[in-house]
Parts: structure tokens; sequence; C-alpha cells
């Protein structure tokens, strides 16, 4: 059996292995015994790419046959540190159960790299101080809860870095002026998080404006923006080029549910939507989140900014109702940061925005939804008309899905030379955002969660249509074969 505190006698023959290389994974595991190989898994696990790393030949064997990427190395040798790439490298972890070990494998990683995060084993807080002062930056003790440890600390590793990144490019701002795009008719997730943004460039010494197009027509976000006083601008009434950099949240890039100029250059893109081909200098996308109100409260945690009673309302109300009460699409991190604002949060400017009165076109909307609705087994499909407000589109298809024997609703509607898409579904077997893209992705813009999603369809051809009646059947004929093509449905025709 081989000794883990072994570490006196020569690998050369792990020399000669890993002298040949140059190694670019994004974390080095040194010590693969229990702890380590615990550890090894639960990275790999997450797709993260890990290189072991451990002087016993046998445990190496071992694992390479599992097919884990690992190779022979003494810990304490810096020739081992200089063999990685560290513009790849995200942090090395040091899990050999020998803390005298780990002493001189710090000493002998900071004499290659300063930057690198080093996370360390030690069994005692005296040797955790020892550790911290030669240069670990975090230090765990060995226990069951090893493995959580370490990836508690790979998190906010990764949220430090982000967070570093995101500073650097607000701070490029200068002397000029950062501009935040909500997507065009931004909801209550889109400008609370703008808000959050503001507050963050604010911190760090930098003047933000938040920028909209389009119309604010939905009676909740009406009330929101009043009740709290947002500060919105038009953008197509300002000097875009009064700004020296943007930002855009609850959406992706110039075009993709807004109509920001495709010249524009964005910087910064933080969304929770699935996106393919966005490009920024920051960029945070997250599926794995309910809001993007939710990742700029965790912003806001990590930075230790104490959100005023007005934004935390803002974010609480934001993620509330973009998942639809904590109903649909919610996730672990929506209840945390929920439960972080909450004690901010002021109830009775919750309740006011909860309730506002319905309009007269959201009524019509609403009434031609049920007026129009066609039904396929459980999917309802239904044209609400030409219509100035799109956001009634939702409402409208929220209410058809209570319907008894419905589980799929599609409404859309015509918005001057634009066909927009508004969809709910509960069948747990169909993600109806997956079905909108693969239906109409090739037409238009589409996409949105397995709950709800939605989508706007340029008129095209059709615009030349003057008789709305005419254009009314050919775009609902269009839509309907479309839609019920990508889900399965065949049309007699």
């Amino acid at each position: 059996m081989v000794q883990e505190s072994s570490y006196e006698e020569s690998c050369e023959e792990g020399y000669a292995e890993y002298a040949r290389e140059v190694y670019d994974h994004e974390y080095i595991v040194v010590g693969c015994g229990a702890a380590g190989f615990a550890v090894i898994k639960e990275l790999v696990r997450r797709n993260r790419r890990v290189l072991a790393v451990d002087i016993s030949e046998e445990r190496v064997e071992v694992l390479r046959d599992e097919h884990y990427d690992a190779i022979v190395g003494n810990a304490e040798d810096p020739e081992l540190y200089r063999k990685f790439d560290y513009t790849k490298t995200s942090a090395i972890l040091l899990l050999v159960p020998d803390v005298e070990v780990n002493k001189k494998a710090i000493q002998a990683i900071r004499s290659v790299s300063k930057e690198v995060f080093i996370i360390a084993r030690a069994r005692n807080h005296k040797q955790k101080e020892e550790l911290e002062n030669l240069g670990a930056d975090f230090v765990i003790f060995p226990s069951e809860a090893i493995k959580n440890s370490v990836v508690s600390a790979l998190s906010k590793m990764e949220s430090f870095r982000k967070l570093k990144k995101l500073r650097k490019v607000i701070e490029d701002v200068g002397e000029g002026k950062l501009g935040i795009f909500t997507h065009d008719n931004p909801d209550p997730d889109a400008i609370s998080s703008a808000m959050a943004l503001k507050e963050i460039a604010k911190k760090f010494g930098v003047e933000a404006d938040i920028l909209y197009y389009g119309e604010i027509f939905h009676q909740e976000n009406k009330a929101m923006v009043n009740l709290l006083q947002v500060p919105l601008l038009r953008a197509d009434e300002v000097d875009l080029s009064e700004y020296s950099k943007f930002a855009i949240v609850d959406s992706s890039k110039p075009g993709a549910n807004n109509s920001i100029p495709p010249e524009i250059t964005i910087h910064i893109v933080i969304d929770h939507h699935q996106v393919e081909g966005v490009e920024a200098e920051y960029v945070d996308l997250r599926t794995d989140v309910g809001a993007t109100a939710t990742i700029l409260t965790e912003y806001l945690k990590e930075l230790k900014i104490v959100p005023s009673r007005t934004l935390a309302t803002a974010l609480f109300f934001g993620i509330r109702t973009e998942t639809d009460d904590f109903k649909k699409n919610t996730r672990t991190a929506d209840f945390i940061a929920a439960a972080y604002l909450y004690p901010f949060v002021d109830n009775e400017l919750i309740e006011k925005m909860e309730g506002p009165a319905i309009s007269t076109e959201t009524l019509d909307v609403l009434g031609a939804a049920i007026k129009n609705r066609q039904v396929y087994s459980s999917f309802l499909i239904s044209f609400a008309g030409f219509i100035n407000d799109r956001d009634a589109l939702p409402q409208a298809a929220d209410f058809l899905l209570r319907l008894e024997g419905i589980s799929t609703v599609l409404v859309f509607g015509v918005v001057k030379d634009t066909v927009y898409l508004s969809a709910r579904n509960k069948d747990v077997r169909i993600n109806i955002g997956e079905v909108l893209k693969r239906a109409f992705g090739d037409v238009g813009s589409a996409g949105g969660h397995a709950h709800a999603a939605g989508g706007q369809i340029p008129l095209g051809i059709f615009g030349s249509v003057k008789d709305k009646e005419a254009l009314e059947r050919l775009v609902t004929e269009a839509i309907k074969r479309r839609f019920l093509s990508a889900v399965g449905i065949e049309v007699e025709e």
C-alpha cells in the first residue's frame, strides 16, 4: 500500500511524463485520496475539465482506467506547476493529507503564479492560518462535507472572477455614461434588473441610464414604474452617441426581442434565457435561474450592496412575476434571492402593483382571444387581433390556459408590421420554448422556457395585404400550421 505522506521519494518516471506536456485543465486536483477522488468526480459531473495529480503511480493508473485525466507528480516540486497553462486554470486544489506537503506546495505554486486560486486542506485553525499566510486563498477541513466545501469555494471563486470582470468593464466607461437596455416593452424582471445594474455601476463610480424601446402597456408594469418612480428613458428620444458603453439585461443582443439598432455594440449581457452566439466583453447567461433579477440580486449580495427599499421591492416583484408567484421555472437560486430581499421589501407597494385596474384594450384583446380560439386536442390557438398592447397577449394566454381540457395555449396578435406570439403550457412532456423556436425560429425570433415562451415574426410579404380580414386569415393559417406541425399534429387540407 502506498503511503500518502511519503513525498520524500523521487518520482522520475512521472516527471518524464508531465515534462513533455503543458496542461490546460480548468481545475488541478493534487492529492487523489478519498477526499480528492470525491471532488474530482463531482467536478467532472459538473462538466469541468479536471486534471488529477498524485505521487502514487498505482492511484494514477486507477484514475486513468476510470477515464479521468491523471498524471504522476510530486506536490512539492515547482517544476510540476510550470507545466500548467494559467490562462486556462481557474484553481489548484491541494488535498494531500500531509499539511507540511501542502505548505511546500503553496510555496512552489506561488513561485510560478501569484494569481491562480489555491484551495488547500488543513486539520485545524492554526494550520489554516499558516496556509493562508503562505498564499492559500481558501482552506478547508477534512470531513464528510469536504466535497461540498470545495464546490462552495469554487462557486465563490467563479462569482468573484465574474464580478471582477464586470467591474473592469464598467469602470472602463470612465467619465462617460453606461446605457442599460431592456427588451422592448420591459416587464418587472427586465426593469428591476436594469435598476440593480444601474446601482452597481454607481458603486463603481459610473453614471448609467436605463433605456427601452416600445411602450409600457401592461397594467402591472405601468404600476411598478409609477409607484417606484423608476427612471426609464425612451431610447428613441435620446442621443445614443452620448454613451461610452452599453449593457442589456433580460435579453441578449440587438434585434433579439428588442429594437436596438444592429450597429450598437453591446458590452455587457446578463440574461436567463438560452441563447447562442452571444458576444460581449462580459456575458452572464444562465438557464438555471428563473429570472434575470435573481442574477442581479446575487451580484448585490456578493458586492455587499444593501438594496434600498425601492430596489429590493422591484427585484422581489421581478422574480415573483417572472416565475408566476414561484410556480413556474423556479429554481433554488430564485427562492434564495427572494428570501434575501424579503426583509427589505415594501409589501404595501407590492399589493398596489399586483392589483391595478385592467385596461379597456386588455379586455378587448382577451375578448378577441376567447372568440377566435381554435382547439386541437388539448392545444388552443387564437388570433387576438390587430392590437397596440402586446403585453395583453400573455394575459390572454394565461387566462385561456385555465380552460378545462387545455394544456397548451398560443395567442398571437399583429402590432404594426410584426406578429407577436405568447404561449403558455402545463404539459410536462412539452417544452413550449423549444416548440416555438422550432416552429418560428427560421422566420423570426422565438423561445422561452418549458412553461412560458414568446416570439415575434415580421409580416414580410403579408404586410402588403391591405384587407385586414384577408390578412387575419393568411396569418392565422400560417401560424397554426407551423405550430401544430411542431407539436406533431397534422392539419387537414
